[in-house]
């Protein structure tokens, strides 16, 4: 298993036959697009931005097929910082935030996972400090080794000074409310971390419908069973210091808002674990952008979430940068939202970002 298939959703990429992802499958887009004649002065953040560090890529690749309609193999392979930020220069991205995609760094092997870990999380930030103010990062940690987790935890934080912690959404079947995982978020809470949550490819439901890529529905359908998962197990209230970004507008939990709080908030329980109910729980998280910004996407978020928790996303590399920025502009905002989901709303979830 390695890391690509950049859970990105929407049927955009092309899934592996092992079960993991090789990357998005976004008709007439590629990512590595040629830019504007003239190019946006930089201001955006980018806080869904993938990292694939050669290393990482020399190791692993051989676990995954890298057939992809959008991105080339050798394209992947020859990823590097540099090509990332002509990517942000010709888009207007001043700032992007390093993260994994699935399937990260565990492969049911406990030194593997610390070790790729480690490497990967040092490698981004060997790049933020060759590129000064261009880079953030959330840190890769080998769930569901909670030892190794907290280990790497205190390294990403503590030494490489990471802005946040990135998951992703669900762990050898068991999504992040499980009560295993209940150590490793009792010490971002201690932190009041940002935890960026990308989606996987579920162990229940990899190849549901025969010939379509779980992309198109599994993706984002994992991160609303890890949001589900985290309510109702009260992992949310038990840990207030947390601030979550989920990817992809929070996947299919705009759609079911409702209806997840008509039934969640009649649980016996769920004074306890929602007291502020469902709905004004999903008010508190952050959603970004990522293969989420069409008007009708874009429309179903701003229902159920405030202007004010939506960020800018790309999931770069695997669409092409350009077009998501489109997606988006068709969406009616005013200058001050616009302003505020492309750049200001990072900086009050990350003042740090702010001096960039």
């Amino acid at each position: 298993m390695a890391l690509f298939s950049c859970g990105c959703c929407m049927g955009r990429r092309q899934f592996l036959a092992s079960g993991l992802a090789a990357a998005t499958a976004l008709p007439a887009r590629r990512a590595f697009a040629q830019s504007p004649e003239v190019r946006p002065a930089a201001k955006r953040i980018d806080v869904h931005h993938h990292f694939l560090p050669p290393q990482y890529m020399k190791e692993e690749h051989e676990r995954i097929n890298f057939g992809h309609d959008n991105v080339s193999t050798n394209q992947l392979l020859a990823w590097s910082p540099s090509q990332s930020i002509e990517i942000m220069d010709r888009n207007g991205i001043a700032t992007a935030i390093a993260s994994i995609t699935t399937p990260g760094v565990w492969f049911g092997d406990v030194a593997a996972g610390r070790r790729l870990s480690r490497m990967w999380n040092d490698y981004a930030a060997d790049a933020i400090r060759n590129y000064p103010g261009r880079y953030g990062l959330f840190a890769v940690v080998p769930l569901p080794d909670t030892e190794g987790s907290l280990k790497e935890i205190e390294y990403a934080l503590d030494t490489l000074k990471a802005d946040g912690i990135g998951l992703l959404s669900s762990y050898d079947g068991k999504y992040l409310g499980d009560a295993s995982f209940a150590p490793v978020f009792a010490e971002l809470n201690r932190r009041k971390t940002v935890v960026y949550v990308h989606p996987t490819v579920p162990a229940c439901c990899g190849s549901v419908v025969p010939t379509v890529i779980p992309q198109t529905v599994e993706f984002p359908f994992d991160t609303t069973r890890t949001i589900t998962s985290l309510l109702i197990n009260g992992t949310i209230v038990k840990n207030p210091g947390i601030r979550f970004i989920f990817s992809h507008g929070g996947g299919v939990t705009p759609m079911l808002a409702g209806r997840m709080a008509e039934i969640l908030d009649h649980r016996p329980n769920a004074a306890e674990v929602t007291p502020n109910g469902v709905l004004g729980e999903l008010r508190k998280f952050y959603y970004d952008t990522a293969n989420a910004g069409r008007p009708a996407q874009i429309a179903a978020l701003r229902g159920m979430a405030p202007t004010s928790q939506i960020l800018f996303g790309t999931d770069y590399p695997f669409v092409k940068v350009a077009a998501d920025i489109e997606d988006l502009q068709q969406t009616l905002f005013s200058p001050s939202e616009r302003e505020a989901i492309e750049r200001g709303n990072a900086i009050a979830l990350l003042p740090r970002l702010g001096a960039s």
